[in-house]
């Protein structure tokens, strides 16, 4: 199983390009299910949760082709022939998205079946809120040896009013809406940019869709989709990760390819705690850390607040600034798991329920930690950046499941990074479950 070695002291100086978001590229490889014509999609990162979706897609009868280096991060996807509209427990296990097909199968097809996801690592993510807008739109539901069974000869469009603010929710039953008979109306929908940038796909694919990126979004259905060539949003995590890996280790980053519009709520905590932001152009964002760094407190909240996954890395910054910090987590129950590890490295750190209070400046040494999840993964390798000594971090397929090549682009800026095991072409999936 494959480790990184880190170590730390190394201001990152230098440019580091930012990768297509695989929160978005996850939910527009679902959308090429509804329809038989070719969809394009460009600037997709190359990291495992991809390759979960593809094999996702090729074991319900999609032809995928996905192709990096100078295919230029792009895949083409077939769903002319869906010969098993089966989400299989085996996938699904393994990347909670997975869910995503729910919408677009029954919509294209009028049947899915979907393994329900179980719990992952930083909470129970259940699809209630899929289910119970499938059915106002039409679909029968059963449940039947762990999976959930959709089937409609045609979805209605539904007036589908979200219990709470759910991204996954308000894109499956959107993909599930523009084929649907008549108008639907997503109210309390989720506003990330992610499906902003799906439904911009759904709409060079003919869909029509007004209001993507507000709390009510409206769909009238149609009947039949067309193929689309689109490129994914870059990836505004990745862009807030690299942020603080130029903060905390007191170094001059320019982070490119970025959106600053779409982690507006990450800058203004960083300026808070006294890094010096300067956006460059449309797409450039340049950090240095001058001085002290200041304490601030964050609350996890549904966008444009800030974003539960850059609470992680948030709070790795903060056990080196001077002074008392509260992060409260507002959407996972336990969100809570790099905590352990981060004490591990010498962090002063008090859990109180959805409450977490970071006293610093304390200095990190090195430690043996482990990497329980994608965005937990992501805050131990800053920590690690400015440890004391050599830091060993285990179970990096979490963070595999998100960063493309974190390591490499790491130590084009400076960082003392390297991966122990095989290269990434030839990682084997976990068998247990993560999250997404």
């Amino acid at each position: 199983m494959d480790k990184f070695v880190i170590r730390g002291g190394n201001p990152l100086l230098g440019t580091i390009r930012v990768s297509g978001a695989k929160n978005s590229a996850l939910p527009c490889m679902a959308a090429a299910i509804l329809t038989e014509d070719e969809v394009t999609l460009e600037n997709i990162p190359q990291v495992r949760d991809i390759e979960t979706e593809r094999k996702l897609l090729t074991s319900m009868g999609a032809e995928v082709e996905l192709g990096y280096g100078r295919a230029q991060h792009r895949t083409t996807i077939s769903c002319r022939v869906l010969s098993d509209p089966t989400a299989k427990y085996e996938i699904v296990k393994t990347m909670r998205a997975s869910a995503l097909v729910l919408g677009p199968l029954v919509a294209r097809t009028g049947i899915a079946r979907v393994s329900m996801p179980g719990g992952c690592a930083i909470g129970a993510r259940p699809i209630d809120l899929h289910i119970k807008g499938l059915e106002q739109m039409g679909a029968a539901i059963a449940y039947e040896h762990g999976y959930v069974e959709a089937r409609a000869e045609r979805l209605k469009g539904a007036h589908i009013l979200f219990d709470k603010i759910t991204v996954t929710g308000t894109e499956d039953l959107l993909m599930a809406a523009v084929l649907a008979e008549g108008e639907t109306i997503l109210e309390n929908a989720a506003r990330e940019p992610e499906v902003t940038d799906l439904a911009a796909l759904l709409t060079a694919m003919g869909a029509q869709i007004e209001g993507a990126g507000t709390s009510t979004i409206r769909v009238q259905g149609v009947e039949k989709l067309h193929g689309a060539r689109h490129r994914i949003n870059p990836d505004r995590i990745e862009a807030g990760t690299f942020l603080i890996a130029g903060a905390i280790t007191g170094g001059d980053l320019c982070v490119t390819h970025c959106n600053p519009a779409h982690i507006a709520a990450v800058i203004e905590k960083l300026k808070e705690c006294g890094v010096r932001i300067d956006t460059l152009g449309k797409d450039s964002i340049r950090v240095r850390s001058e001085g002290k760094l200041k304490t601030a407190d964050i609350s996890t909240e549904e966008y444009p607040g800030f974003p539960t996954d850059m609470q992680a890395q948030f709070m790795a910054l903060v056990t080196q600034a001077e002074g008392v910090s509260q992060v409260r987590e507002n959407i996972f129950e336990n969100r809570f798991m790099h905590v352990q590890e981060l004490v591990r490295m010498g962090a002063n750190i008090r859990i109180d329920g959805r409450t977490a209070t970071v006293r610093g400046k304390t200095p990190l040494s090195a430690a043996a930690v482990m990497c329980s999840d994608l965005r937990a993964s992501a805050s131990l390798v800053l920590a690690a950046l400015v440890a004391d000594g050599e830091s060993i971090l285990d179970r990096i397929y979490n963070i595999d499941r998100g960063y493309e090549h974190i390591e490499e682009k790491l130590r084009g800026v400076g960082a003392q990074i390297k991966r122990l095991g095989n290269v990434f072409s030839d990682r084997r999936e976990p068998s247990t479950t993560v999250s997404a």
